[in-house]
């Protein structure tokens, strides 16, 4: 690993291209992979062009917005290392979202995929540029390579971001904000030239960009992108070609194998449910768990959302190399992390090398309150946006992360919630929301939940079930009752009743372990998915309000 004179991404775009020439650095599944060499030759032609043909330069703002693929780091380095701001956006955003954020950014350019263009429309005074042929956009002979002077304080990124509560915030990262996060993560975990990584996740997500792209980029690892969303189908054979050594994943993923796969065979064995041998059977589905994604897999990172703790508790015990880690877009995005030789089951880890933390308690004597965070990491505010970036920092400078948190005396973090979604109970007690939902996600009949404190009092459960317990329930019914159209008011009422008996079940089950202040007063039925953050954690606020 080379030394970094200066936190820039125009820096590590020519450090690494030149450290790593020979070795494989951006590729497509199926498709070609670009050595380090090439990719510095297209960055090259693409800010000749950038410059030449659309006049981007210190200050610009462009839009980014493309489905995964290696034309999508190669734009973002291209238009930062020119000293622009780029505008990473989520394609699953809306049309009109969409719109509204190149307006707010004021983009004069949008590199983007050919489907996001449609998506998209037409904006006035705004220009496109096809992200699919930047890559053919090679270095001449003679052409240019003189870059502008970019300093670490430079504005390098505006991310727009849904998050779980309240409206979009479009977050300032600089040069040194982004690439100090991805240098510090090798406190962490080390990778090396030829360590080959699998992406899953969508790159305009802070956490992709810097923890899955750049900081294996600094490193001189390779990384292979998916063309279509990571459906079992999609991903299995993927994970038997790339042989990945190192991957990143939201929980959702993980905990959609365990609960799928992995715990219905494990409970279902005769000798699951004798302890000596429960052990060895965890152990050899651990065992399977690595071969299905590879065999090679040595860092399995998982962030975003809070793992469940059960899913957490297999891959301890499996021995599989998970590693969790805490961040928001505002931070670059790590605050803290592990590797997975020192995983510590419900925490996420101790805090990032440089990255100061504390817990501020709300009244004196708690053991637990909101944390907050100071480092170079830190957004510098949210843009044309004055009031709520002052709201995000305290008086002496620490940024509020919103998240109730709780420090062990070894000094590792456990993140109990959102200080927006705790509740207060009967007699003043701290209830926890996601707490809860982990309990009920446990059954094997619930796919997701939310709990919300319920205006008339005590606590409500919506729940989704999974669809083959629904599909279950419906074929019974129709044994039951004989050819019966799905709209026929028996079936209905039927139905009613059963998936009613469910719910009651689960909600009882639940409440066995928990404490009398936090227990479920109703559960029903959460008929629709729930609306979800990119990070696959549901928009609170708009469930409960409807």
């Amino acid at each position: 690993m080379y030394q970094l004179e200066r936190f820039t991404l125009q820096e590590v775009f020519l450090k690494s291209t030149s450290e790593y020439q020979t070795y494989p650095a951006l590729g497509m599944l199926n498709g070609r992979m670009y050595s380090y060499k090439e990719v510095k030759s297209i960055i090259t032609g693409l800010i000749h062009h950038l410059r030449t043909i659309y006049g981007v330069g210190p200050g610009s703002h462009v839009a980014l917005i493309s489905e995964n693929r290696p034309e999508w780091p190669m734009a973002y380095l291209a238009v930062t290392s020119l000293g622009a701001v780029i505008v990473p956006i989520l394609t699953d955003f809306s049309s009109e979202a969409i719109r509204n954020i190149i307006i707010h950014a004021e983009c004069t350019l949008i590199l983007a995929s050919q489907k996001m263009r449609e998506k998209i429309g037409t904006l006035p005074g705004v220009q496109f540029l096809n992200i699919e042929k930047t890559s053919t956009l090679t270095a001449e002979t003679g052409v240019s390579t003189s870059l502008p002077v970019v300093e670490e304080t430079t504005l390098a990124a505006i991310l727009y971001t849904s998050g779980t509560t309240g409206t979009s915030k479009g977050v300032m990262l600089t040069h040194r904000n982004i690439v100090s996060n991805a240098f510090a993560s090798r406190s962490i975990f080390r990778i090396h030239p030829g360590d080959r990584l699998l992406s899953i996740l969508p790159l305009a997500h802070t956490y992709e960009c810097t923890i899955g792209f750049l900081a294996p980029f600094l490193q001189g690892a390779s990384i292979t992108y998916l063309d279509k969303p990571p459906t079992a189908s999609v991903l299995l054979p993927a994970l038997k070609k790339i042989r990945p050594t190192i991957m990143l994943s939201v929980p959702l993923i993980m905990e959609k194998i365990y609960r799928s796969n992995v715990k219905p065979k494990l409970e279902s064995h005769k000798l699951y449910k004798y302890p000596l041998f429960r052990k060895l059977l965890i152990r050899i589905a651990g065992m399977k768990l690595r071969k299905t994604f590879g065999g090679r897999i040595r860092f399995f990172g998982i962030g975003g959302a809070a793992l469940a703790p059960d899913v957490e508790q297999f891959l301890k015990e499996a021995r599989f190399p998970y590693a969790i880690g805490y961040g928001l877009t505002e931070t670059s995005p790590l605050v803290a992390g592990c590797n997975p030789s020192n995983t510590h089951l419900g925490s996420t880890g101790y805090p990032l090398e440089g990255v100061e933390v504390r817990i501020v308690p709300a009244k004196e004597g708690d053991l637990e309150g909101e944390l907050q965070v100071r480092g170079p990491n830190v957004m510098i505010g949210y843009y044309k946006d004055p009031e709520r970036t002052k709201e995000a920092f305290t008086e002496d400078g620490w940024f509020r992360t919103g998240d109730l948190t709780r420090m062990d005396e070894t000094g590792r973090i456990y993140i109990r919630g959102r200080l927006k979604t705790m509740i207060l109970g009967p007699s003043g007690e701290n209830i926890y929301p996601e707490e809860i939902e982990s309990l009920i996600n446990q059954s094997n009949y619930v796919q997701e939940s939310l709990v919300y404190g319920d205006p008339v009092g005590g606590l409500t459960a919506l729940i989704q079930l999974k669809p083959e317990v629904l599909e279950k329930i419906k074929e019974d019914i129709r044994q039951m009752y004989g050819a019966v159209e799905d709209e026929a008011d028996v079936f209905r009422q039927a139905l009613e009743a059963r998936t009613k008996e469910i719910l009651e079940s689960v909600r009882k089950e639940v409440n066995s372990r928990l404490a009398s202040f936090a227990r479920i007063g109703r559960a029903l039925l959460q008929t629709d998915p729930f609306e979800k953050t990119p990070t696959q954690k549901i928009k609170r606020k708009i469930q409960q309000s409807q």
